[in-house]
């Protein structure tokens, strides 16, 4: 195995390691040394690839937005029509906030990341242009208002799916996540859908939760 291959699994290493730490302690109740012992690792090796937590912390939040922005791309790369892509992302990020660690962990510490030094504000604004695109779709397809204000609808998607995953966390480990999903669009889908179009789509977020359930 060369040097590089190594370094770069060792990085991988340690990141999964204090994604598992982070996700279960919390950036704040988390040292270095807990991390260090679970990836399996040096300090030594730790600071070679990460110079402070706050490093760590931003190296975790990177991963876990490359691995949900992948998802909601390739629903734009796959022509979902608009209103049906938007669902089907927040499905698939609950999905994802349940099935994979680091995904879970830089969640939590995009919530925890007040006062690091480093902004971390970039993976809110790239959902809402992601929303938006989605949108302006559905709008284009007929099924988004035409009259919708995308921009302000894109921000409080993205606001409600992140206080609906939160709530979620706290009191059931995101175990009735899709069903409060289901919920937050039976409010939401009112205000999105356009005139005409209600009655085939008011049972959308339902039909795709049972589709991606296999039900």
């Amino acid at each position: 195995m060369s040097q590089q291959v190594r370094a770069i699994e060792t990085r991988a290493s340690i990141i999964r390691g204090a994604a598992a730490a982070f996700e279960q302690r919390g950036y704040g109740s988390t040292s270095l040394a807990q991390v260090s012992s679970a990836a399996g690792v040096t300090k030594g090796a730790l600071y070679f690839h990460f110079d402070s937590k706050e490093a760590l912390a931003v190296a975790i939040i990177d991963a876990q937005h490359v691995a949900s922005a992948a998802a909601g791309q390739k629903l734009l790369d796959d022509n979902y029509p608009g209103l049906h892509a938007l669902v089907s992302m927040s499905y698939e990020l609950a999905r994802q906030l349940r099935d994979d660690l680091v995904v879970s962990a830089g969640v939590r510490l995009t919530i925890e990341a007040v006062n690091f030094s480093t902004p971390v504000a970039g993976p809110y604004l790239d959902w809402m242009v992601a929303c938006e695109e989605f949108l302006r779709r559905g709008i284009a397809s007929g099924d988004v208002n035409p009259a919708l204000d995308v921009g302000a609808a894109a921000h409080f998607c993205t606001a409600a799916f992140t206080g609906v995953q939160v709530v979620s966390d706290v009191l059931t480990k995101r175990a009735d996540i899709d069903h409060r999903l289901t919920e937050m669009w039976a409010m939401l889908l009112p205000a999105l859908v356009a005139p005409g179009r209600w009655e085939d789509l008011k049972d959308l977020p339902e039909r795709i939760r049972r589709e991606r359930a296999g039900l």
